[in-house]
C-alpha cells in the first residue's frame, strides 16, 4: 500500500498548540490516504485515534512531511499508520494509528468499503501491521 504524504510549516504559532496542532494534521493526513481510495469521501468517518506518540520536540520553521499509509482492514473498517518526519533533520517526530469507518449517508450505519490490501512490500509493513492488528485484540 502506497504511502500518502503532506507537508507542513511549523510556525512560532504552531508550538504554542502542538499536541492540538500535530494531532490536526495527523487526523488530516490519515484521512488522506482513506478518502483517496474512496469515491466518495464525505462518507467516511474517524472512529478511533489510537494514540499518538509525541517522540522528540519539533523546532520552529521546521517542515513536517506526514506520511500515511492503510495498514489494516476490516469490512467497513481502514486503519491508517501515520508518522511526522521533519524533512531538515529525518527524525520522526510523532507516529500513531487510526481507524476510519465507511458509513451509509443517510443511516449512518457501517458500510463495506470493498478495499483489500496488497501483500506487505517490505519488512516495515510486516510490522506495521502486526501493531495495528495487536490494537483490536
Amino acid at each position: 500500500m502506497k504511502y500518502y504524504q503532506v507537508s507542513r510549516l511549523v510556525k512560532p504559532e504552531d508550538l504554542q498548540l502542538f499536541a492540538g496542532r500535530g494531532a490536526d494534521w495527523l487526523v488530516e493526513a490519515a484521512f488522506i490516504a482513506v478518502a483517496a481510495r474512496r469515491e466518495a469521501a464525505q462518507n467516511i468517518v474517524c472512529a478511533s485515534i489510537h494514540g499518538f506518540t509525541f517522540k522528540k520536540p519539533v523546532p520552529e520553521w521546521d517542515i513536517l512531511t506526514l506520511y500515511s499509509k492503510i495498514v489494516r482492514t476490516g469490512n467497513s473498517s481502514m486503519t491508517v499508520y501515520t508518522k511526522a518526519v521533519s524533512e531538515l533533520s529525518e527524525i520522526v517526530h510523532i507516529d500513531g494509528f487510526l481507524t476510519f469507518v465507511c458509513v451509509d449517508p443517510d443511516t449512518r450505519a457501517a458500510t463495506p468499503h470493498g478495499i483489500t490490501l496488497d501483500a506487505p512490500e517490505n519488512e516495515e509493513e510486516t510490522e506495521l501491521r502486526k501493531r495495528a492488528a495487536k490494537l483490536f485484540e
